[in-house]
C-alpha cells in the first residue's frame, strides 16, 4: 500500500512545548512521541442524541463542576492572577476534551477564550500552549494557512523569551510548520524545515555526548533522541510522497534505530515504522527485505497485542500481492478484512477491499498470459 501524506504531530500535543509552560500551567498535561497510523489520524466522535446533544454531555457538566470545586475549594482566597490563570486552565481542559469527543467547534470556542484571557493577563507560557493548540486544531480541519500563522506566532513568543532555536520547543514547532509546508507543496520551505530539524538535533545530541552526566536528566535525553526520531519519520514521509524512496529508506531506518532503542521492539511507533520502511522497499522492488521487516512487525504485533494488527497484515497482503504470492496475499486480506471489520475500521476496510480487486485483476492477468503463451509456441 502506498503511503499516504499525513502525519501524527497534529494529532495531539508533542514531546516539547511542556518544557515551557509546565511551571506555568501547572495541571494541563501534553501527551508524547505519540504512535500514527496510516490510514487516518481521528476517531469518529461520539453519537448524538435526539435532543441534539452528545452521549457524554451529562458527564462532562459534572466533569467540570468536580474539576471547577476541586481548583477553587469552598473558600476562594486567590489572587485576580490567580483567578485568571485557573480559569485559563479550566478553558484548556474543556477544549482538549471538546476535540477528544471531536466537537472541534467547541474546542475552538474554549481555546479563543483562552487566548484573550491569556494576552489580558500577559502570561506567555498561556499564549504558547494555547496557540499551539489552535494551530493543531486549525491542521486537522484543513485550514493551513490559520494553522502555519499561528504556529509562526506560537514560535515568535517563544524566541523573544530567550529560548535557544536549539531548544526542543523550538524545533518541534518548527517541524510542524515543515510538515505544513509540504502538505502545502511548498517544497523548498518543506526541505529547509526537515534540514534545520535534523540537522538541529543531531548537533545537540553530539554536544550532549561530552557533557558531564549530571547536566541534563534522561528524560530530557530521551525526549531529544525521539524528536529526531519523529522528524526523520515526518521527512521520510514526506520524501516518499515524491518518490525519493532512497532518501526516504535512509531516515526511515535511522528513525527505527532511535525507536527500537528508546521504545523498544514491540512498541506500536516501531511497530508503524517497520511497516512503512516495508512499504518503501517494496515500491523499491526490493519485495524480499520489505516481505522479512513487515512480517517481523507482523509477528511482534501478535505477540504484543497491537490493536492496528490488521493495518499491518494489511500492508504484508499488499507486498506478497507484488512478489506474486497470490494465494498467501488473500488470506493475509482476508484475516485484515476481518479484523478491520471487527475494529470498525472503515477506512482500512475500503483500503483491503480495493486490494483484493486489485489482486483478482492480477491474477485473472496471469492466467490470460499463460493461456496464451502455448499457442505461441505452437
Amino acid at each position: 500500500m502506498a503511503l499516504p501524506y499525513s502525519c501524527r504531530l497534529f494529532v495531539a500535543q508533542g514531546l516539547c512545548v511542556k518544557r515551557i509552560i509546565r511551571q506555568g500551567l501547572r495541571t494541563v498535561s501534553i501527551s508524547g512521541f505519540l504512535p500514527r497510523r496510516p490510514f487516518h489520524l481521528c476517531r469518529n466522535p461520539p453519537s448524538v442524541n435526539d435532543a441534539g446533544g452528545s452521549e457524554h454531555t451529562g458527564y462532562r457538566v459534572t466533569l467540570w463542576t468536580a474539576v471547577a470545586f476541586s481548583l477553587f475549594g469552598s473558600t476562594d482566597d486567590r489572587t485576580d492572577a490567580q483567578k485568571m490563570e485557573d480559569e485559563i486552565i479550566l478553558l484548556l481542559k474543556k477544549a482538549k476534551y471538546s476535540m477528544m469527543l471531536g466537537e472541534l467547534d467547541a474546542a475552538n470556542g474554549f481555546l479563543h477564550k483562552a487566548v484573550r484571557l491569556a494576552h489580558q493577563s500577559h502570561n506567555n507560557d498561556a499564549i504558547i500552549y494555547t496557540y499551539t493548540l489552535m494551530a493543531n486544531l486549525a491542521f486537522i480541519q484543513g485550514e493551513l494557512d490559520n494553522a502555519e500563522k499561528l504556529f509562526k506566532a506560537a514560535l515568535s513568543f517563544v524566541l523573544s523569551g530567550g529560548t535557544p532555536q536549539d531548544d526542543n520547543a523550538v524545533i518541534e514547532m518548527s517541524l510542524k510548520l515543515a510538515s505544513i509546508y509540504a502538505t502545502q507543496n511548498k517544497n523548498e520551505l518543506a526541505e529547509h524545515g526537515f534540514q534545520f530539524c535534523t540537522e538541529s538535533l543531531e548537533a545537540k545530541l553530539e554536544k550532549q555526548k561530552d557533557l558531564p552526566p549530571d547536566t541534563i536528566s534522561e528524560e530530557e535525553r530521551k525526549d531529544t533522541r525521539l524528536l529526531l526520531g519523529l522528524s526523520l519519520d515526518a521527512r521520510a514521509r514526506y520524501l516518499a510522497s515524491s518518490r525519493r524512496f532512497t532518501g526516504a529508506c535512509r531516515d526511515y531506518r535511522h528513525a527505527l534505530q532511535i525507536c527500537q532503542e528508546e521504545q523498544g521492539e514491540a512498541h506500536p511507533q516501531t511497530l508503524v515504522l517497520m511497516s512503512d520502511l516495508a512499504t518503501v522497499l517494496d515500491l523499491q522492488g526490493k519485495h524480499d527485505e520489505a516481505l522479512a521487516q513487515v512480517k517481523k512487525a507482523v509477528e511482534l504485533g501478535h505477540a504484543a497485542g497491537y490493536p492496528e494488527q490488521h493495518v499491518l497484515l494489511g500492508n504484508m497482503a499488499g507486498i506478497l500481492m507484488h512478489k506474486g504470492e497470490f494465494e498467501e496475499s488473500v488470506k493475509m486480506y482476508e484475516e485484515a478484512l476481518a479484523l478491520a471489520k471487527a475494529a470498525g475500521d472503515v477506512e482500512a476496510v475500503e483500503q483491503f477491499e480495493e486490494g483484493l480487486k486489485e489482486l483478482r485483476r492480477r491474477r485473472e492477468e496471469k492466467e490470460q498470459s499463460s493461456y496464451k503463451e502455448p499457442s505461441l509456441e505452437q
